[in-house]
């Protein structure tokens, strides 16, 4: 073999998508990131000697690295798992921690683990009709407590929410206990194509390795980053010429882009402005391989990438590789039956491969299982209106 690493107590090991090596080091209670083939390295965990505080490891020994590159360490002798999130000064205690023990609270001694992140939503799962207001209703407006048709939106692991805020040419952002007000974090200088504006965003996502917003901005036909670091003016342009509408991530940071000028979706590395077409591309239609006026996006662990096909009131499911699409939910026209939608838009896929949709024209969220040839109405389906069972062309 070779030496890659020396002069270090390793325990565990463990490695990202993106190659880096993630190392315990149970004497120097620490977690390292290295890139291989360099014996520099990044401090990712503990380094601040032996001990039970929130910045310290006491024999750290196995890891787990999840897809935001939060570092899961099992604390050996503080009977702990703690989580390290990307660039943090100290970590969480995730499980244990009350000293050695039996009780389900205690963690005697912990060794390897794993961290299970997909969503998985049982099938018999009933949801509550009425909603609460976590975001805006505070009527159509321009203030920090209001929203002028809200878009796309996206919700961070910490429940940080932020939503392209079409009307008001910005994107918004909800911190978990703010109840009043939001913060402009792009945008809001009116709509224009200035890197300090946006015109009519249309959907934001955050991309965690660079702590910035991405997004549809859909009135200057761009995709635009900008940082979330405070003091961020403008953004700079990703993609142009494009109708962006929506976009989606994968874990390996690919980024798909929904073109509802030209009718197909595209997947992009960061960096490259062309792209490799994944969906649709053959003109406007209602055949397999077509789209007509593709938004919101889901990308699978598999990399299969569903769209919903708005004209064609229907959600298209495209194997990576595949010429054509297949249709997982509507398809039968446009109506309010359980078999059809109205202006389908933004979607989610549970591991189950269970499809939730926004329905916007028939203001109700619909649920399709695997294989199934009709949905159910799991919220809305009341008519439009502000009412607490209710919704008005709920989008992203």
């Amino acid at each position: 073999g070779e030496i890659l690493i020396d002069n270090i107590d390793c325990w565990g090991l463990t490695m990202d998508e993106q190659r880096y090596v993630y190392v315990s080091d149970v004497v120097k209670d620490e977690v390292r990131r290295y890139k291989l083939g360099e014996k520099n390295y990044t401090l990712v965990a503990g380094g601040n000697d032996e001990g039970d505080g929130l910045n310290q490891l006491n024999g750290p020994t196995h890891l787990f690295v999840d897809r935001d590159h939060s570092v899961y360490v099992s604390d050996y002798w503080n009977h702990r798992v703690m989580k390290w999130n990307k660039d943090a000064t100290e970590g969480i205690v995730v499980a244990g921690g009350q000293g050695a023990g039996n009780a389900l609270t205690q963690l005697p001694y912990p060794y390897g683990l794993f961290v299970d992140r997909m969503v998985n939503i049982p099938a018999n799962a009933k949801w509550k009709q009425n909603g609460v207001t976590v975001v805006g209703g505070n009527g159509l407006g321009s203030a920090t407590n209001q929203l002028n048709s809200p878009f796309g939106l996206f919700v961070d692991d910490d429940q940080t929410v932020v939503i392209a805020d079409w009307g008001n040419h910005r994107i918004m952002q909800w911190k978990t206990g703010d109840t009043r007000n939001g913060q402009v974090v792009a945008g809001g200088n009116g709509y224009g194509n200035g890197l300090h504006q946006l015109n009519s965003p249309s959907d934001v996502l955050i991309d965690k390795e660079t702590n910035g917003l991405i997004i549809c901005d859909w009135g200057n036909d761009r995709v635009v980053r900008w940082s979330r670091r405070s003091g961020a003016t403008q953004g700079e342009i990703l993609i142009d010429n494009i109708r962006c509408w929506g976009l989606a991530m994968d874990e390996q940071r690919y980024l798909y882009v929904s073109d509802a000028g030209k009718d197909e979706v595209r997947r992009y590395q960061l960096g490259e402005k062309n792209g490799t077409l994944v969906a649709g591309g053959n003109g406007e239609g209602d055949e397999l391989n077509q789209l007509n006026s593709p938004a919101y996006l889901f990308v699978d662990r598999d990399h299969s990438v569903y769209v919903s096909d708005r004209y064609n009131h229907r959600v298209m499911k495209w194997v990576e590789g595949a010429k054509e699409g297949i249709v997982v939910a509507g398809g039968q026209g446009q109506g309010s039956a359980l078999t059809q939608f109205n202006d389908p838009n933004g979607l989610f896929v549970d591991t189950l491969g269970t499809l939730y949709v926004a329905d916007s024209w028939n203001y109700r969220v619909m649920r399709w299982t695997q294989g199934a040839k009709q949905g159910t109405v799991i919220v809305g389906g009341n008519g439009q209106g502000a009412g607490a069972n209710q919704l008005k062309y709920p989008r992203g």
